[in-house]
């Protein structure tokens, strides 16, 4: 059996488990930091993500609605991350599809579950999935730290070339500007709960199990963004990538 971690080696560890599948290495996330994508690319890409983040303060609720009331820390930091999301200034959802028409697209699309790939649609159940059936502090390492905390290093990437590249207004790329804050505080909250609620070598373990899965979730959705809109109009070659740098990651 493994031995119970130290903090820093706990955090340590679920950093380890990102590195190497944080979603900047998709190919898609490279194409948009290098400028390559179209703005119908990035239409697409809001159409999904909203599908993914949409519910994001549903999926910290069952969090919340199951975490044990001795964690009193661990709830407020859930309820005001829900309250943020929803209604703590301008919705995150609505700011996010601010974005999305000026990309071209509508309020519709953006809304309609069925313009969502297959891929994104796994990664949404995925994290329905974690929230209602996991142990609290296994789902908090699964969605905070594994896919939450990724965001501010995701954006920083991206926003600078949304300003230079396709001239976006601050109005319109006030979503990641607003994430690249919110999520880093966010994903360092994250990481105190799960190294003071993982207790046991066990628990330990299977938070570190799921952050890895949960990076893996995030880079398969991105991956599947590229394959499915910009893989015919943007090689890996171009992105100075080979196939097997995909297939990898």
């Amino acid at each position: 059996m493994a031995a119970l971690l130290s903090q820093d080696e706990m955090r340590s560890a679920l950093e380890r488990a990102i590195q190497g599948k944080s979603a900047n290495k998709s190919p898609f996330s490279i194409a948009w930091a290098t400028g390559k994508l179209t703005r119908a690319h990035l239409a697409r890409w809001a159409e999904n993500h909203y599908n993914y983040v949409g519910p994001f303060a549903d999926y910290l609720g069952c969090v919340y609605s199951r975490m044990p009331a001795s964690q009193i820390d661990a709830k407020d930091f859930l309820l005001a991350n829900m309250y943020e999301e929803e209604i703590g200034g301008d919705r995150h959802t609505d700011l996010l599809i601010r974005f999305a028409e000026a990309c071209g697209t509508t309020r519709a699309r953006v809304t309609d579950p069925d313009n969502m790939t297959a891929t994104t649609r796994a990664l949404q159940s995925w994290c329905y999935a974690v929230a209602m059936r996991e142990d609290p502090i296994v789902a908090v390492s699964a969605l905070v730290v594994g896919l939450e905390s990724q965001v501010p290093s995701i954006y920083r990437k991206q926003t600078p070339t949304l300003r230079e590249k396709y001239h976006f207004t601050d109005e319109e790329v006030e979503f990641f500007d607003l994430h690249i804050v919110s999520d880093e505080i966010h994903g360092e909250r994250g990481y105190q709960i799960v190294l003071e609620g993982a207790t046991t070598p066990e628990l330990q373990q299977r938070c570190i199990r799921i952050c890895e899965i949960g990076a893996q979730m995030r880079l398969l959705y991105t991956n599947g963004l590229y394959n499915e809109y910009v893989a015919s109009e943007v090689s890996l070659a171009e992105l100075g990538l080979a196939d097997h740098d995909r297939l990898a990651a």
